[in-house]
């Protein structure tokens, strides 16, 4: 009789035990389709296995963005989770700590890992369960518990990321659309001159610069300019640049009191954390007459009547110093045909296969092989050029071109 009552007793406790699963598998996987918070499931986790299991000990580890951190746990002394962690990576599998494992460890009983795919997202060290009776059929669902809840934060947080990098994009592609507006889209072609320009970024957005400004009928000036690093702080940069460009230079007669006061007008503020190399030229098409100043850009090519010039007259850069130590431009008288060659340093830095660099006596002598060809004609032949001296190689910085002829 007393065994059929035993019987009896540990069928209802089978029965209950499953009962109080089913219920608490069921609330889990309710608050997960009702997008409760993480720490709301981590809650639930704890309050799970400490009122429902009997659990006196556990600690469940989570994988962050950046590193390990302890979601939630139950009688935890603090100090050592790093060595923890260190031990729980060891394994794949469900582990029963034994009296060889490490000291920390023996405080638990057992090691629960989460996997996705490959990678470890979840340790669950369970300890000190009261009530020994099934203990195998308790720990079997306190794994598919544990399991529950990990994959459901590691859903969330790969959401999470999901969007920020949508965000991210987004924000990049409006970026990238800014930038492309303050470029003028179409450079002025006259009987007089021709401009054209090319600009290819490193990444989706770049520092490079580009531009145009009319004075009048007979006087115009190009720019060029390349600012210090990469991506959304150096189009930003960018940005603000153009805008005080266009603010001062129609402020000034000479291109030196306008240099010096862009250069402040930067520091402000950069307070020299970034600074921009900067090339200015003024052509004046009645006197022929070119006026330029260099502000530590790779000096331009000029051929003026079949000689090659490198326009290095200036200063430093600009927004390094809070006042540019010297400052000076220089004229250039025009003759017949001259072509002005401006680009950035991303075309010297690009590379072929063989680890050669497509540099200066490169540049020298495309320039003087295509010196009679129309300004985009120019550009697009150099642009194939580099296309086929790089090969399977990428480019590793910004480039810009600027090409002015002088007819």
């Amino acid at each position: 009789m007393r065994s059929k009552l035993e019987l009896l007793e540990k069928l209802e406790k089978e029965l209950s035990l499953k009962e109080l699963q089913i219920k608490s598998l069921l609330t889990i996987t309710q608050a997960i389709n009702d997008n409760v918070p993480e720490g709301g499931l981590f809650n639930m986790y704890r309050s799970f296995l400490s009122w429902e299991m009997g659990i006196l000990k556990m600690c469940l580890f989570v994988k962050g963005t950046d590193e390990w951190r302890i979601a939630t746990h139950i009688n935890l002394e603090e100090g050592y989770e790093k060595e923890l962690i260190a031990e729980c990576l060891k394994h794949k599998r469900l582990h029963t700590i034994k009296d060889e494992d490490h000291i920390y460890l023996r405080m638990f009983d057992i090691i629960i890992p989460v996997f996705h795919k490959d990678s470890p997202i979840a340790f669950a060290l369970i300890g000190g369960i009261k009530d020994k009776e099934d203990i195998y059929n308790k720990i079997q669902f306190i794994t598919t518990i544990t399991n529950i809840i990990a994959v459901a934060i590691e859903n969330k947080r790969l959401f999470k990321k999901q969007l920020s990098q949508e965000r991210f994009k987004k924000e990049l592609e409006l970026a990238k659309e800014f930038q492309e507006m303050l470029i003028p889209e179409h450079m002025p072609v006259s009987d007089a001159f021709e401009i054209d320009t090319y600009y290819k970024p490193h990444d989706n957005i770049g520092g490079d610069y580009v531009d145009y400004i009319k004075f009048d009928d007979n006087r115009f000036a190009v720019v060029i300019a390349d600012i210090s690093g990469k991506g959304i702080a150096a189009a930003l940069l960018m940005s603000n640049f153009q805008a005080m460009l266009h603010s001062l230079i129609f402020q000034y007669r000479d291109l030196e009191t306008f240099v010096f006061a862009l250069n402040q007008a930067v520091y402000r503020i950069t307070k020299s954390d970034k600074f921009i190399t900067f090339f200015i030229a003024e052509i004046n098409l009645e006197t022929k007459e070119l006026t330029y100043i260099n502000a530590g850009h790779y000096p331009p090519i000029l051929l003026n009547g079949g000689e090659i010039k490198l326009l290095k007259t200036g200063s430093s850069v600009i927004g390094a110093f809070e006042k540019l130590p010297s400052i000076k431009e220089e004229k250039v008288q025009l003759k017949k045909d001259a072509l002005l060659f401006c680009f950035t340093d991303g075309l010297i830095d690009l590379k072929n296969e063989q680890d050669e660099y497509y540099d200066d006596n490169r540049v020298l002598d495309f320039v003087k092989m295509n010196a009679a060809a129309k300004a985009k004609t120019f550009n697009q032949k150099l642009i194939t050029e580099l296309e086929e001296f790089k090969g399977s190689n990428g480019y590793v910085d910004d480039i810009a071109l600027l090409t002015t002829k002088i007819r």
